[in-house]
């Protein structure tokens, strides 16, 4: 796909809202391929990754030589390429140790950003005036960014550490066709508009699921931080036991917030009931814990290792009620956005919503853990199967139910307006005037705005007119 060398504002169909018109001026913008376009964003984003990355590991280098970085300038730059790869969730072998999978997901918001900011600049340089032609902007950014992977893993592997060949393409690719695809839309239009574009009911459905998951992520964000604040005592004793010194300190700290998203996962596994294992043989549960041995990382002391959970008896059924919770907010806003006129089809919509944020909730607890090795610590994190099941049935009957009661309670409330509205005419007229419709009721079958439920202001009056009766 070729742009051509002055390339205006075409108004797409696809977007709703005023748009600039063909005739208006722009800047010329020089003629390039989009294949070429996509290949310069691709390189800047992972220079730019790989330049923060480096800068991190050379500065870790200098302060703590002893962490087993390498010698020299090679041995840091292989470490950096190693991170970057880690960064998009690349599993690493290592010689004596085995498979370590067990990554933190905080390093991938850095080539996510990048690759955000690469889409938006590929659509831009590229002359993409199309939103259907994203699609060709995120593959022309995520095919020769795969490539680089590729390179790169071929390039840091040493006789200590070798990373994953294929999970760096497949990983590399969807990371950034998924990333560079949003920041290409956003850069031909804003959120409010690309949500628009979607019908009432598959909206109502994604506004759902993501209602649950930012209340399933704020509360195991509250739990992870009310843990470690808990265990302040023990996680201070790990940090002296690392001895980091300053810079290490720093570096320490920097590697304790990229596994914060993985803690909130975990956190959450906890609240749905699953929770999570550290390794063979053991749990961590609401129900009680049984912990053996782990690593001395300061994070990790603030695992509760009791056989009861600890503290006031409500703070277990606070937690257990968070994914209850979350199914309430998804059935209402489910509801609130598209109301459906008939009545048993409520459930299923509100089911669909907290099936949805389930699902998100598995996915997410299965890149959260991992592998720490191939002995005791082989199975460390939650079980993705285990806790999208659970989230499914927990959030999913939940918003179901939510989701009946509330649409229900919106259809009654508005048939009492229309009978309101009936009652309170001009005595002395013959009709009323034209039938109401109930507000809000929108059918997702309906293009032009849905079905809406009538209500017969002649009902139950004297002189109603007949079924076969005209009404003008």
């Amino acid at each position: 796909m070729s742009v051509s060398a002055e390339a205006p504002p075409v108004p797409d169909p696809d977007l709703p809202g005023p748009q600039p018109a063909a005739g208006s001026p722009s800047r010329p913008q020089s003629a390039r391929p989009l294949v070429v376009t996509g290949g310069i964003a691709a390189c800047a984003a992972a220079a730019s990754g790989l330049a923060v990355l480096t800068t991190l590991t050379a500065i870790g280098w200098i302060t703590a030589p002893h962490v087993g970085i390498g010698n020299g300038l090679g041995g840091v730059l292989r470490t950096a390429a190693l991170l970057w790869l880690v960064a998009h969730h690349v599993g690493v072998s290592v010689h004596g140790a085995g498979h370590i999978s067990m990554l933190p997901l905080g390093l991938v918001l850095l080539p996510g950003a990048l690759l955000v900011m690469a889409g938006r600049w590929v659509v831009r340089a590229g002359s993409v005036t199309r939103l259907r032609h994203v699609g060709y902007a995120a593959v022309a950014l995520a095919l020769p960014y795969a490539l680089l992977a590729a390179a790169l893993a071929l390039a840091s592997r040493t006789a200590v550490a070798a990373p994953s060949l294929l999970q760096a393409i497949i990983a590399s690719f969807l990371l950034a066709l998924v990333a560079g695809g949003l920041g290409a839309a956003r850069g031909l239009a804003p959120w409010s508009r690309l949500a628009s574009l979607l019908p009432p009911r598959p909206r109502s459905i994604v506004m759902g699921m993501l209602g649950a998951a930012v209340i399933l992520t704020a509360a195991g964000a509250v739990l992870a931080a009310g843990s470690l604040a808990v265990h302040l005592p023990e996680v201070k004793l790990a940090s002296d036991a690392l001895a980091p010194g300053t810079g290490g300190a720093v570096l320490l700290l920097l590697a304790q917030l990229a596994y914060a998203p993985n803690a909130i996962i975990w956190a959450v596994a906890y609240t749905l009931g699953p929770g999570f294992a550290f390794g063979a043989g053991t749990v961590v549960a609401p129900t009680g814990s049984a912990l053996g041995a782990v690593p001395v990382f300061p994070m990790l002391a603030a695992l509760p290792s009791g056989a009861h959970p600890g503290g006031p008896g409500w703070v277990p059924v606070a937690v257990l009620a968070m994914p209850y919770l979350a199914g309430i907010f998804a059935g209402l806003v489910t509801v609130r956005i598209a109301p459906t006129p008939v009545i048993e089809a409520a459930p299923l919509w509100g089911f669909a919503a907290g099936a949805a944020a389930g699902v998100l909730a598995g996915v997410a607890a299965a890149f959260a853990g991992g592998s720490l090795g191939n002995g005791r610590l082989a199975s460390v994190g939650p079980s993705g199967f285990s806790v999208g099941l659970v989230a499914i049935l927990e959030i999913g009957v939940t918003a179901a139910l939510t989701a009946a009661a509330a649409n229900w309670l919106i259809l009654r409330r508005a048939t009492k307006r229309a009978r309101t509205h009936d009652r309170s005419a001009p005595p002395g007229r013959d009709f009323p005037g034209p039938v109401l419709a109930t507000p809000g009721v929108v059918d997702e079958t309906d293009n032009a705005g849905g079905h809406r439920i009538y209500v017969n202001p002649w009902a139950g009056h004297d002189d109603a007119p007949a079924d076969d009766e005209p009404y003008l």
